[in-house]
């Protein structure tokens, strides 16, 4: 049985800097192929951000052609203000693969914690250690991409699950019907 590979974009968004990480996934074998960040200058006003956060994204699906998306679920509790952007850029994250085509999923931090490390409470240095280890070669020259690289393993696992469990209920619904 041949295993499909697939692209894996994971995203960490933000609003200074979003943070990108690309994963190709063939069974339950994980290869880095990049990883970077989309910057805003804090200087433009938040429509310009949101549309360079856009257009940003845009080029990485053209350059790289991901065939799926996942998204960190994002929340901020200190400042409304803050948490009001990050929600504005966490919008355009999630809009502009979907506008692309892509499959789009969405984890908690906590899931993604305990996809990569084993722990849903692991601090962020045990997460970049882990996806150093998973993906060797990975640059993560920020902690934005290193996020995003986690986000694209933890859906990587996520999927297989998926797929798996479906198999299983394809399989079973085929004896089925074949006993009837």
């Amino acid at each position: 049985m041949r295993v499909n590979r697939i692209r894996i974009l994971g995203l960490d968004p933000g609003l200074q800097h979003t943070g990108w990480g690309l994963i190709e996934c063939e069974g339950s074998r994980l290869r880095h192929l990049a990883d970077g960040v989309v910057s805003t200058d804090a200087a433009m006003a938040l429509h310009q951000r949101l549309v360079a956060i856009h257009d940003g994204l845009s080029r990485l699906f053209a350059e790289f052609q991901p065939q799926e998306a996942a998204v960190e679920r994002t929340y901020v509790n200190k400042n409304p203000d803050a948490a009001l952007k990050l929600g504005q850029a966490r919008g355009v994250v999630l809009l502009a693969p979907a506008l692309a085509g892509l499959v789009v999923a969405e984890y908690q931090a906590m899931e993604v914690k305990r996809a990569v490390v084993g722990y849903g409470h692991a601090d962020k240095t045990q997460v970049q250690d882990m996806v150093r280890r998973l993906l060797p070669g990975a640059s993560m020259r920020r902690a934005d991409a290193a996020d995003a690289l986690a986000i694209a393993i933890c859906h990587a696992h996520h999927r297989g699950t998926r797929n798996a469990l479906a198999a299983a209920v394809a399989q079973s619904q085929a004896r089925m019907a074949e006993a009837r």
